[in-house]
């Protein structure tokens, strides 16, 4: 044993990533409905709280195809927070290995002249010479046709934030397309 050692080294737990909130972990809110995330997140960004909207990992699928990711040492001033906004909160479970590590809801692709911003099943695709958007797809809410009405064609300077037309799951990804392409094609 101690001559496989030698020769294999110490076996190394892995390294924990260091992010924006850095060793003081992190913790989900889990809910039951896509409308408690969406109000759970107004609430605490105005409250000023640093949080991100994920997906959540496969063993806490609820129906609800989000969990709101937040630094786990300001858990009760998050559950106080929530609860005079008589929001309902299903649970809280602490991030603790990779099992439980929520899923980026947002993906880019590049096509040189395009990007296309995947946002849940929600898709946004802009001309990054100009900012003119050429695509909204994905989804199946009933006002993804009315959304893509309203965005195709437009700059993104010109554009309605998705959030101020539609209220529903796919309103609410193709906003975050919608910011995540704006950080990506400022102009």
């Amino acid at each position: 044993m101690t001559f496989l050692r030698k020769i294999l080294g110490r076996r190394q737990p892995p390294a924990r990533s260091k992010d924006q909130w850095g060793d003081r972990g992190r913790g989900l809110l889990v809910f039951d409905h896509t409308s408690e995330v969406i109000r759970a997140e107004s609430c605490l960004r105005k409250e000023g709280f640093q949080i991100r909207i994920k997906g959540p990992p496969p063993g806490l699928s609820t129906g609800c195809d989000m969990v709101i990711e937040f630094p786990l040492i300001q858990e009760l001033a998050v559950r106080r927070a929530l609860a005079e906004a008589k929001i309902n909160l299903k649970s809280v479970v602490a991030v603790e290995g990779p099992l439980l590590e929520p899923v980026s809801l947002i993906r880019v692709k590049d096509f040189g002249d395009y990007v296309m911003v995947r946002a849940a099943n929600m898709k946004l695709t802009v001309d990054k010479r100009d900012g003119l958007i050429v695509n909204v797809s994905g989804g199946g809410c009933p006002d993804v046709p009315y959304l893509a009405d309203a965005l195709v064609g437009k700059r993104l300077c010109e554009a309605p934030e998705p959030r101020s037309l539609g209220h529903t799951l796919c309103g609410y990804a193709l906003q975050m397309a919608f910011e995540e392409v704006t950080r990506l094609c400022p102009g």
